[in-house]
C-alpha cells in the first residue's frame, strides 16, 4: 500500500560549493538529486509517508545515481524504466544569495519525458492513497498524455490528486501553452499548489506580461489579476488552490468561498531553492493524515522554512521530528 506516487522530472542537481562566487569563478560542486517530483517523494518518505516515484532515467551512470539515492531515501524505485534511447538529466546550480540561483539544465531528450501510458499502467493504484503531478510533464510527449491518462485513472480509483504547478518557462515552445494544458487538466484535480507567478502563468494570454527576473527565464515575473487569476483557477473544479507565498506563509482557497490564511515562520534565507517542494512535502503529509487545511499549510510552510536554511532540495529536507520540533519552537500550530 502507498500512500503518495509522485510523478515527473528527476535530475543529477550540482550545486556550486562556492557560496556566493559568480558562476564563472566557482571552483567545485557537490552532488545531490533533484527535479520537483523527486523531491516530493523524498520529503514524504522523509515525513513517514510511503512513497513511489514515476520517472524516468536514462541507461548510464546519472541514472544508477538518482535511483541508489532514492532507495537511501526509501523510495520505491521499481517503477522507474531506463529508457536506452535517452539521458537522464541534471541541472548545475549557482548560490548568489539573497536572491540568485542561476541554473543550467541539460534535459535535451530527458528519460521522464519519455514516460508513456504503459508506464502509468504499471502502477499499483488499486493500492495507492493519492497521487501528485506536476505541471513541468506536460510540456511535451509523450509525458503529456501520461499525465492525463494518470489523473483520469487516479480518478477513477477515487484517489486524491495534487498538482503541482510547477512552471519552467523554458521548457515550453511557447509559455502561453503550459496554461492549455495546465487548463485542460485541472477538472480532474483534487488540490492545485502553486506560487503567485504560477497561478499567473496559468492565465497567461499576453507574451508581454512575461517579464524575465534576474536574466532567468525559469524564475519569470509573470503580470496579471492575481485574484481574479486564482478564483478562474479554483472554478475550474478543484476542492482547494493553495497559494504558496514564501515567508508570509499560505494561503488555501477552498470551493466553498472560505479562505484559510497560515503564516509563515521567521529564518535566515541561505537558498529558496527547493522550499515549494518541501511545502508540497508537508501539506501533502498534512492532508494524508487527515489534517484540516489551515494545519496542513502550517505544516508545510515549516517544511519549507527549514529547507531554506540549508543548499540544497530533496536530500534537506526536514524528517518528522525535526518539522514537529521546529513548529514547537516557533509557537506550535
Amino acid at each position: 500500500m502507498f500512500d503518495l506516487i509522485t510523478m515527473g522530472r528527476s535530475s543529477l542537481d550540482l550545486y556550486s560549493n562556492d557560496v556566493g562566487a559568480a558562476f564563472t569563478e566557482i571552483n567545485s560542486f557537490g552532488a545531490s538529486i533533484g527535479g520537483s517530483p523527486l523531491n516530493i517523494a523524498v520529503g514524504s518518505s522523509r515525513l513517514g509517508l510511503k512513497v513511489a516515484l514515476l520517472t524516468a532515467v536514462g541507461a548510464d551512470k546519472v541514472g544508477e545515481f538518482i535511483v541508489e539515492r532514492l532507495k537511501k531515501e526509501k523510495v520505491e524505485t521499481k517503477f522507474i524504466p531506463v529508457v536506452r534511447s535517452s539521458k537522464s538529466s541534471a541541472v548545475v546550480v549557482g548560490i548568489e544569495p539573497p536572491d540568485r540561483f542561476p541554473l543550467t539544465f541539460y534535459r535535451d531528450n530527458a528519460a521522464d519525458i519519455q514516460l508513456g501510458i504503459d508506464d502509468v499502467l504499471r502502477l499499483p493504484l488499486t493500492e495507492t492513497r493519492a497521487v501528485q503531478l506536476s505541471g513541468a510533464a506536460l510540456a511535451k510527449e509523450p509525458s503529456r498524455s501520461a499525465v492525463f491518462f494518470l489523473a483520469e485513472q487516479a480518478k477513477a480509483h477515487g484517489l486524491t490528486i495534487f498538482l503541482d504547478l510547477d512552471f519552467r518557462a523554458d521548457q515550453w515552445h511557447d509559455p502561453r501553452a503550459y496554461g492549455v494544458q495546465i487548463r485542460a487538466l485541472l477538472p480532474l484535480v483534487d488540490v492545485a499548489l502553486g506560487t503567485e507567478e504560477e497561478i499567473n502563468a496559468v492565465m497567461l494570454s499576453r507574451i508581454e506580461d512575461l517579464q524575465i527576473h534576474n536574466s532567468q527565464i525559469t524564475a519569470p515575473e509573470i503580470q496579471g489579476d492575481l485574484e481574479q487569476n486564482i478564483q478562474t483557477v479554483l472554478g475550474k473544479g478543484l476542492e482547494a488552490l493553495i497559494v504558496k507565498r514564501g515567508a508570509r506563509g499560505s494561503d488555501a482557497y477552498l470551493k466553498s468561498g472560505e479562505i484559510i490564511s497560515a503564516k509563515g515562520f521567521k529564518v535566515e534565507v541561505v537558498s529558496v531553492l527547493g522550499a515549494g517542494d518541501a511545502f508540497a512535502a508537508g501539506f501533502i503529509y498534512g492532508r494524508l493524515q487527515n489534517w484540516d487545511w489551515y494545519k496542513s499549510c502550517r505544516m508545510g510552510n515549516a517544511c519549507g522554512a527549514i529547507v531554506v536554511t540549508r543548499i540544497g532540495c530533496g536530500e534537506f529536507t526536514a524528517y518528522l521530528p525535526e518539522a514537529l520540533e521546529f513548529i514547537e519552537s516557533q509557537g506550535g500550530f
